[in-house]
């Protein structure tokens, strides 16, 4: 998978502004007062062709003994246990501080690459570089000042933390798995929720042919299938190999385990507990797989237990609607693991999406849909101008992803987009994610500049992203 890169450090010292810089748009909450960040943020983000995936963390504030600080001291954890280098920010306006230098001793321990980012610099002035000088103190070795706000620094931080990953893996950031025929199947969920009983329930199956394949020590095993002339890879993510400390003894299932097993599935089986309503880990690792362009079949687990209470059953149902309302698209399976109960239809499913996944349409079917959209439903005015789309085709699959060429493709409303989409997925029967591309006509831009010769030479001689 893509390297992990965490950013720490104590309380409002700036890592969430410095995480939505490097990932180019507004993710993590930005507020001026300590606390904000309670939760872990992940995304991606692209440094001269390297792509990692950032982590954001709460205030680390090692030792503290108040219950909401000291989860978010444990979700810090975790995240630096998990990851490949890790940039620690400092406040180099007020300078080094015991909290800086407890965080620092706990980095030390780690035995992870660490990039120091001495933030809040808003000037380059050589009196306010050499503030950030005394955090070589802290004995974590690079140290970069930078003003995550202004953008100063930033080039220079980031071919630090690229220097310190390890040389890049064929493959890893590959937006979609290996092409071979297999079908790989991640099973997620919140601790408890039985996927463990999913996958045995579906191994014990009589026609399936079963193998397992141990993983490496920090991946989980996978349980290679033939099912109906399919071959399977089931990944359970209860495999991945637990380290004794209290951020896995809190948090026994991790985010970022499903990030592991997501990189390299097609489908992702999402298991809740039906004696549960829909929680907010349930909504954020459905919000993975859609961020990450994967099937998804939500696994509604031991409805044996609520079968016969028609209340709780409506509530679990509009509780789901409104939790996952934004991936209404995938299909929803009420099932029992332990007593086998439709768990050969969690497998049906999975595999069909499968298929979905790697779904390409007709071009000429395509823009015959384009027409048919735009005359019943007309693009609306964007600038003053009638937004135009002129054609339409299938760029890549898994997940399948359109391009539409028009005259304005960065004022197409999002409402417009959802039109498109929905009605793509009404043609083709799909569900799974759909990723729409806008694009200007080829030969725009030379026209423009026939016109306006000043356009022409618009950004020559700039530097490269970031180094301003």
């Amino acid at each position: 998978m893509k390297p992990l890169v965490a950013i720490v450090g104590r309380p409002n010292v700036g890592k969430s502004t410095l995480f939505n810089r490097l990932v180019g748009r507004r993710v993590a909450l930005v507020q001026d007062e300590p606390g904000v960040t309670r939760d872990r943020h992940y995304a991606d983000a692209d440094w001269e062709g390297r792509i990692f995936t950032l982590i954001d963390t709460g205030g680390f504030v090692p030792g503290e003994k108040d219950s909401l600080l000291k989860q978010v001291r444990e979700q810090a954890q975790f995240a630096v246990e998990e990851c490949d280098v890790i940039i620690f920010v400092v406040d180099a306006r007020v300078g080094m501080s015991t909290a800086d230098e407890a965080v620092a001793n706990y980095l030390r321990k780690a035995g992870k690459p660490v990039v120091v980012a001495a933030n809040k610099l808003d000037n380059e002035t050589g009196l306010m570089q050499s503030l950030a000088g005394e955090f070589f103190r802290m004995g974590l070795g690079d140290v970069q000042g930078i003003s995550a706000e202004h953008n100063l620094g930033m080039g220079s931080l980031m071919d630090s933390v690229v220097a310190k990953l390890a040389p890049k893996v064929e493959g890893e950031d590959a937006e979609a798995p290996p092409d071979d025929g297999k079908i790989r199947v991640a099973i997620i969920g919140r601790p408890n929720v039985g996927k463990s009983t999913l996958v045995n329930a579906i191994l014990k199956q009589k026609r399936v042919v079963v193998s397992e394949v141990a993983g490496t020590t920090r991946d989980p095993i996978d349980s290679e299938v033939t099912y109906k002339g399919n071959e399977l890879i089931l990944t359970d993510t209860a495999g991945i190999r637990r380290k004794k400390t209290i951020a896995h003894q809190v948090e026994q299932y991790s985010v970022i385990a499903a990030l592991k097993v997501l990189e390299r599935s097609d489908v992702a089986v999402l298991l809740m507990d039906a004696t549960e309503p829909a929680v907010d880990q349930d909504a954020k690792l459905a919000g993975l797989s859609m961020d990450r362009g994967r099937a998804l079949v939500i696994v509604v687990n031991k409805w044996d237990l609520i079968a016969e209470d028609k209340r709780k059953q409506d509530a679990f149902r509009d509780d789901l609607k409104i939790a996952l309302k934004f991936v209404g698209y995938a299909p929803v399976i009420f099932t029992s693991a332990l007593h086998g109960s439709k768990v050969e239809k969690v497998v049906d499913v999975a595999v069909e999406l499968a298929k979905q996944f790697r779904f390409r349409a007709p071009t000429p079917q395509l823009n015959r849909l384009l027409d048919y959209m735009v005359d019943n439903n007309p693009a609306p005015i964007v600038k003053s101008k009638p937004l135009r789309l002129y054609y339409i085709a299938q760029v890549a699959a898994a997940p399948p992803t359109f391009a539409l060429t028009c005259n304005a493709p960065e004022g197409v409303p999002d409402m417009y987009k959802r039109y498109i989409t929905n009605q793509i997925r009404k043609t083709f029967d799909l569900r799974v994610p759909i990723r729409l591309l806008f694009r200007e006509r080829p030969g725009k831009a030379k026209r423009e500049a026939r016109k306006n010769p000043n356009l022409a030479n618009k950004g020559k001689g700039g530097k490269r992203a970031g180094r301003d």
